[in-house]
């Protein structure tokens, strides 16, 4: 013999209500958000993720097919699988430009920093006006902003001034300056809880690269 299903409890009615006045006040909101815009967007601190984060929102350009770029100021020296992954499959859909030697501890070598960091910028600043490009990651650029490889006043000019309305930009890396979080649509700090390299992990493929 078939039984009923029992009765929903006065909690469930109360969380389904509660729920619903969330969603209602929610919809209410997201009426009003009709505006669209190239943002400039950073992703800084001391946490894992930064280059992670702006690396998902360059897939996701790639599932829209919105052509995009990367440009990277540090890394350069690294077989990274973005890097692979996109040269060997996407490169119709996103330019890839690795600029850097390696780390600055690497190279050791502040006139080369400097000379990288500047064809870097120059090829950002191409990609970012070329009008057929909707996305620009600019990875690590904090880096080289953080060791005055780079003006951040010229840097902050060019994305307030200069850069197409409907362009996104993303920069990653530790250290953002104060002047480009001023300028930026959207900032998000990466908090370190916990990291393995602090227990003799070494960074390994498929986590870091």
């Amino acid at each position: 013999m078939s039984q009923d299903p029992p009765a929903p409890s006065m909690s469930d009615e109360r969380h389904a209500e509660k729920m619903a006045k969330k969603k209602a006040a929610r919809d209410k909101i997201m009426a009003k958000k009709e505006g669209e815009k190239g943002l400039v967007i950073v992703n800084t601190g001391a946490g894992k993720g930064k280059s992670s984060a702006g690396f998902g929102m360059i897939l996701r350009c790639i599932a829209h097919e919105m052509p995009s770029a990367v440009v990277q100021f540090i890394k350069g020296a690294w077989d990274t699988g973005e890097r692979t992954l996109i040269e060997t499959h996407f490169s119709e859909l996103c330019q890839f430009h690795a600029m850097g030697e390696g780390f600055t501890w690497e190279t050791q070598d502040r006139s080369r920093d400097i000379e990288m960091a500047r064809k870097g910028w120059e090829k950002a600043k191409e990609l970012i006006l070329d009008p057929s490009i909707r996305f620009v990651l600019l990875d690590e650029l904090n880096i080289a902003l953080r060791y005055d490889y780079l003006d951040i006043n010229e840097v902050t000019a060019f994305l307030r001034d200069e850069k197409p309305d409907m362009t996104h930009v993303a920069i990653t890396g530790r250290n953002a300056k104060d002047e480009l979080i001023e300028i930026a649509d959207l900032v998000t700090e990466m908090k370190l809880v916990k990291h393995p390299f602090r227990s003799g992990i070494k960074g390994q493929k498929g986590v870091e690269f």
